[in-house]
């Protein structure tokens, strides 16, 4: 087996995981009324509706070992072409037949006793700052430029007939919807434009997959930042434009669009899935890995709750934070999202709303965006719903936001002063297209809006960056 083809296998099986999403297991599910399909407008306040409990430690173990992907490829091939690879890329702390994994895959047994390698969740919920692995922080380097669907041509390694037909089904829903969903920039995660491509493949009613389209093609993916998970506990809704309300879990196993094609067996896997969401609740912030001026600190306090607060909440023991929609017009950041781009576009709203996942959940996107809470927004860089900003300190300064700029990813490449990514000019001799440089003249790129750092004074910008750090 040659290099390539062991790096063809191993890529093809990790940037499935983008499709995947999660799901997992817990109790029986309870009644979750769902939430009217009515958009509350701009500038308003998302209520927050009862939500599932389920049990943490159950939640971890079955988001690091399980099967929710719903396909994968047989141990035996995996180990044939990759095995085990060094420290660096493995989930510290994992036992068992995972332990020699990628963070980005699972090892599981299915249903007939194969021993199985699917696609995590943590291939786009974890990243690496300062060295520090931190669970739950959203992928700063997700790679989605490449013609990914020319992977397939890895199944000409494989000779046996069930591993390849475990192959084709993992990988031929990819290769369905890959032309639909890459990016121009490393970094920019196409994952609301996966959602609608799946959608577009499924009947609403019955999960039933088609390999025709069923609903006009999404348009060329826009970038959109991921979330961090530990501001799950304090959100009412689950995506930038005060989409996905209702029962998070639910809107979570949407994951199972990918190789899912039942109501039986999404009801199963829904039945699982809110101890997932109680582990993502019981993820802590990350603290600050350096020094933390004080006096400083304090001062950018008072200036955070006379000029921030309003729309990010308050922090602290008695802080309170409510899921606010502010419009578009308003905060002046790109529109493209807020403008129904990817799954919020309407027939793919419709078609949640339609089908299994809307009854308990509902998308409703807002015409804006939902001013986020700000718990460990040090290490969530670049900034903005289209990470458009490298860094904290440009976000509170906009003459400091760079047009066209290579972010430098690599975990030693954050910036604790200004808190942030690493960003360079490129050269003029760099393609103007070339993937590795975020240019903001792009569709869907603009770096504008949220100016209201401007109005404040240097020293003042310089203290409220201090108190961010302390979040």
């Amino acid at each position: 087996m040659t290099h390539t083809g062991r790096v063809s296998i191993v890529r093809a099986v990790v940037v499935v995981v983008a499709l995947a999403g999660c799901r997992a297991g817990a109790p029986p599910p309870t009644v979750v009324t769902p939430p009217p399909a009515v958009d509350p407008g701009p500038g308003t306040i998302v209520a927050a509706t009862p939500q599932r409990g389920g049990d943490p430690a159950r939640g971890w173990d079955y988001l690091i070992n399980g099967d929710y992907v719903g396909c994968g490829v047989p141990r035996s091939l995996y180990d044939r072409f990759v095995g085990d690879v060094p420290e660096l890329w493995r989930l510290p702390g994992r036992t068992g037949p995972g332990a020699g994994l990628p963070r980005a895959l699972n090892a599981y047994t299915d249903a007939s006793g194969r021993a199985m390698v699917a696609p995590s969740c943590l291939a786009c919920h974890s990243g690496k700052v300062g060295g520090q692995l931190i669970v739950g922080l959203g992928d700063a380097a997700s790679e989605f430029t490449g013609d990914v669907s020319q992977l397939g041509a890895a199944r000409l390694l494989i000779t046996d007939p069930i591993e390849r037909a475990d192959w084709d089904r993992m990988f031929g829903r990819f290769a369905t919807i890959a032309p639909l969903i890459r990016t121009t920039t490393i970094g920019a995660n196409p994952a609301d434009h996966i959602a609608a491509a799946l959608f577009a493949h499924r009947d609403p009613v019955t999960l039933a997959w088609s390999d025709a389209l069923t609903l006009p093609p999404p348009e060329p993916p826009t970038p959109v930042d991921v979330p961090a998970w530990w501001l799950l506990k304090k959100k009412a809704a689950m995506f930038h434009t005060g989409a996905g309300r209702g029962d998070q879990a639910r809107i979570m196993m949407t994951s199972s669009v990918l190789c899912v094609d039942d109501v039986a067996t999404a009801t199963a896997i829904d039945a699982r899935f809110p101890d997932v969401r109680a582990y993502l609740l019981s993820i802590e912030p990350p603290r600050f890995p350096e020094p933390i001026d004080g006096a400083l600190a304090a001062q950018g306090a008072a200036v955070f709750a006379d000029r921030c607060q309003r729309c990010h909440g308050s922090y602290g023991p008695d802080g309170v934070y409510q899921t606010r929609i502010i419009s578009a017009a308003e905060v002046g950041t790109d529109p493209v999202v807020a403008d129904r781009a990817g799954q919020f576009a309407a027939p793919y709203v419709a078609w949640f709303n339609r089908s299994f996942y809307g009854q308990l959940a509902q998308l409703v996107p807002g015409d804006g965006y939902v001013a986020p809470p700000l718990d460990g927004v040090w290490a969530t860089a670049p900034y903005f719903h289209n990470g458009s900003v490298p860094s904290l300190a440009a976000v509170l300064d906009s003459s400091a936001r760079p047009a066209r700029f290579i972010v430098h990813r690599q975990p030693l490449d954050y910036q604790f002063d200004v808190v942030g990514w690493r960003a360079s000019t490129p050269s003029a001799d760099v393609p103007a297209d070339a993937p590795w440089i975020y240019d903001t003249a792009r569709p869907g790129h603009d770096r504008g809006g949220h100016t209201y750092g401007d109005a404040l004074t240097a020293e003042q910008r310089r203290a409220v960056l201090e108190y961010l750090k302390s979040l």
